[in-house]
């Protein structure tokens, strides 16, 4: 059945990915509820200019990832998920200008933010613009050039758990940052495990990422210690007392991780990503009801 127009727009911006985006915010905002500052208002308008960021971010990927040739119909990717842009459904061109109107609109509400909270919202909001852009976009291209986990690592982390948490409490938090760091981690594990499994089809092409530049061994063997690091540093912040006992709820996500893993030591799954994914997002979902949890208790 032919898809209409919004249902086109719908797929191109992956929505499937935007609990991370949810996950970040609410983590952010749910420390500046431990810390005594949350407004329903402050969070909502930060989650929905965040996720049309996050959308703008998947139009823009894909639009110099066809524009450059490394998507293709037979890339790993698009046998798994929708890809309207490389199936012809959307004009390259339309895409590229619906993301500049998304991030028009982000930078619209990140003013208005940087003006009614402060400043620092807006050197925030500047470097994820550039994380964003630039991931795919000439000249940088840094997901091709083995920094791309870093880039996630850093929007989907310290940079939008802040931003939310300052959006809040206007001011930064140590907590928030060192909290910050084990979803980001798996966020960036997301991206680690797709540059695994498409090692061939990205050398090909010419494309250095992180698993091609260290080796696909030592890339699985980073992916299982980004594992660990992120569930380890939960536990020691409980024990330091930064995060209550409540944040040991996701350890409940473990069983899965250690499945993947098992998995990926024979053979990288197709959706290898996808599987992290879900990993993260119910690491995520865990972590956020665990501070609301501690919060309330």
């Amino acid at each position: 059945m032919a898809m209409n127009k919004y249902e086109k727009w719908f797929l191109a911006c992956r929505p499937w990915s935007f609990t991370m985006t949810a996950i970040s915010v609410s983590v952010g905002s749910a420390l500046a509820f431990l810390d005594g500052n949350f407004t329903w208002s402050l969070y909502l308008l930060t989650l929905a200019a965040m996720v049309v960021m996050h959308a703008a971010t998947n139009l823009i990927n894909d639009y110099y990832d066809v524009l450059s040739g490394v998507d293709h119909p037979d890339v790993s990717t698009a046998l798994y998920r929708p890809h309207p842009v490389l199936e012809g459904l959307l004009e390259p061109s339309q895409v590229r200008n619906v993301a500049w109107v998304l991030y028009g609109i982000t930078a619209v509400v990140g003013i208005y933010l940087a003006a009614s909270r402060g400043i620092m919202i807006l050197f925030i909001g500047l470097i994820g613009f550039v994380a964003s852009f630039t991931y795919t976009a000439p000249p940088l291209k840094y997901k091709y050039r083995a920094m791309g986990e870093f880039g996630v690592f850093l929007m989907w982390g310290p940079l939008m758990v802040e931003g939310a948490y300052f959006v809040q409490h206007q001011m930064l938090s140590a907590r928030a940052f060192w909290v910050s760091l084990p979803f980001g981690i798996l966020v960036a594990l997301v991206l680690l495990a797709n540059n695994i499994r498409d090692i061939k089809h990205d050398s090909a092409k010419g494309i250095r990422t992180l698993p091609i530049a260290i080796g696909s061994r030592n890339g699985l063997r980073l992916y299982l210690s980004m594992i660990a690091i992120a569930y380890l540093s939960v536990i020691t912040m409980v024990w330091w007392g930064s995060l209550k006992l409540w944040s040991l709820m996701v350890l409940l996500s473990l069983p899965l991780a250690l499945k993947l893993l098992k998995q990926m030591a024979t053979r990288i799954p197709l959706d290898a990503d996808a599987q992290t994914a879900k990993i993260d997002t119910i690491f995520g979902v865990l972590l956020v009801i665990s501070l609301i949890l501690g919060g309330l208790s």
